[in-house]
């Protein structure tokens, strides 16, 4: 068998056969279940006509089935298409569309939405997860359809948060690539380690370093079908976790967890944390608990981490994200396409053997994004003088206001420090005097913030053209991307006429 997914599979299905390979809640499926489980659902698309190459999407939420279904699109030949679950059907036909999917592995309750969508176009079947329930024991088996390294086993539409989505090709050659930069140091994931997922896997996350890296390395994933603080700082204790990853949401609600400050959480070993600004009091949190969490820089495009801090860096310099890895590089780049010289605003460039061949079925955009052998990534940053990167912003993000660049990652991280700030988003608002001008979005934690406290603390800390001069407070959880981040595009719309709606409070 050739170096494929499902030939690592193979291997610790023979090996380990009684490990647990992936635990959902009370579910569990060994190594060798799940090897034959997945072959057995290849076999069957393969009879019902799947043919290599063709798109295979899985529609559902975190579920047992999901990874077998996932391993068996890519032993089946096929390219899976993960689909986020939150999708209507009209987004779901814009994925079909896109990509060109003919199938369709849909969970029950998503079924009726994933039938509305093929009606909407070129028609795909749809496979209901009672298909994968009934194949769940049955004769040994061990299908797999062996396809090139350098086809595409996957295609992951981005999760948009520059509100457009693209499709990002990931090959078995890549994710064999994104194994070797983070296996290669004592700081990165280990053979056989335990890994808490508690994002979506139908993500960069949940499908490249949760289910196929744990595949690959032989380890044993715990999934969770939402976040649960409590429960998950429970799960890192009893089950020995050694390897947990997301958003600084996710560590921030760990860390305020009631059981987090009695916890036992030293066999935490790769905690990495990016897609926001991480507070410094959040690091110091998790490192007097022996936990150093390392900030990363990380896009799909370049095979999800591009670049970590190092543990012995991680509270010298918590305003980085590393300087690279072994055989990836990451620098900042000149509009002329010069590297920017020390702490000179430019775009982050990334070059090495993590970064996708390029975007499903769209050779201008991959052309755009990857020129000269580096991926442009769209972010603004700045480098010191040992090579660390430190990302600013989202060129699109940037606000300008009277001609001066403002940063609202930058405001958010202040803002974030103020006692009553549960999370903020900064956008930028029409301003006749200006152009633009800042405005925070803040979900308070308790009932005594108010406009003229956010407004001091910003002053105290910020020149006085990054102060906001909007402030709104609201009742309810800021929109989120399945991923995590902070979802600015709708954000942006629910809020275009902040102007109008709200007065200065400056």
């Amino acid at each position: 068998m050739a170096a494929t997914v499902g030939s690592a599979l193979t291997w610790w299905a023979r090996t380990k056969g009684d490990q647990p390979a992936v635990r959902v809640v009370d579910d569990v499926t060994t190594y060798r279940e799940l090897a034959e489980w997945s072959s057995r659902l290849a076999r069957r698309l393969v009879e019902s006509g799947v043919r290599p190459g063709d798109r295979v999407g899985v529609l559902s939420p975190n579920a047992i089935q999901w990874p077998a279904a996932a391993l068996a699109v890519i032993k089946a030949g096929a390219v899976l298409v993960p689909l986020n679950s939150r999708l209507k059907a009209a987004e779901i036909r814009k994925v079909a569309d896109d990509s060109g999917i003919t199938l369709v592995i849909a969970h029950p309750d998503l079924r009726e939405s994933a039938e509305r969508a093929s009606g909407l176009g070129q028609p795909f079947v749809v496979v209901d997860f009672e298909v994968l329930d009934g194949l769940r024991a049955g004769n040994r088996d061990d299908f797999t359809v062996e396809r090139p390294v350098d086809e595409p086993i996957a295609v992951i539409f981005t999760s948009g948060s520059t509100g457009l989505s693209k499709g990002v090709i990931l090959t078995t050659q890549t994710m064999l690539n994104i194994v070797l930069e983070n296996t290669l140091t004592e700081e990165g994931f280990r053979p056989g380690a335990v890994s808490l997922l508690v994002l979506p896997l139908a993500f960069t996350p949940g499908l490249v370093y949760g289910v196929l890296m744990t595949t690959i390395l032989g380890g044993s994933l715990i999934v969770e079908p939402e976040l649960n603080p409590s429960r998950a700082v429970t799960l890192i204790e009893k089950y020995g976790v050694q390897t947990l990853f997301g958003v600084p949401l996710i560590f921030e609600s760990l860390s305020r967890a009631p059981e987090f400050d009695a916890a036992d959480l030293s066999s935490l070993q790769t905690a990495i944390v990016g897609g926001a600004a991480v507070p410094v009091d959040l690091l110091h949190r998790w490192a007097a608990k022996g936990v150093l969490l390392r900030q990363i820089y990380g896009m799909t495009e370049a095979g999800g981490v591009a670049t970590a801090t190092l543990k012995s860096e991680a509270l010298q310099h918590p305003d980085s994200c590393g300087s690279g890895s072994i055989f990836t590089e990451v620098r900042v780049m000149n509009d002329d396409g010069t590297l920017a010289g020390l702490g000179e605003l430019g775009e982050i460039v990334v070059r090495g053997p993590l970064v996708t061949p390029g975007y499903w079925n769209d050779p201008v955009s991959t052309a755009q994004a990857i020129r000269d052998g580096w991926l442009h990534s769209g972010d603004l940053g700045v480098t010191d003088d040992e090579g660390r990167v430190r990302f600013v912003d989202r060129r699109k993000d940037l606000i300008i206001s009277g001609g001066i660049n403002i940063s609202p990652v930058e405001l958010e991280g202040v803002i974030n420090t103020l006692a009553g700030v549960a999370e903020v988003a900064v956008i930028a608002v029409p301003d006749e005097r200006f152009g633009e001008t800042p405005a925070a979005i803040i979900t308070p934690s308790d009932g005594a913030l108010d406009e003229a406290t956010v407004i001091a603390h910003c002053e105290n800390q910020l020149s006085d053209y990054k102060v906001p001069r909007y402030v709104v407070l609201r009742d309810s959880p800021l929109p989120r991307l399945p991923s995590g981040k902070l979802d600015k595009p709708t954000i942006r719309a629910e809020y275009r006429d902040l102007a109008v709606r709200f007065d200065k409070v400056r």
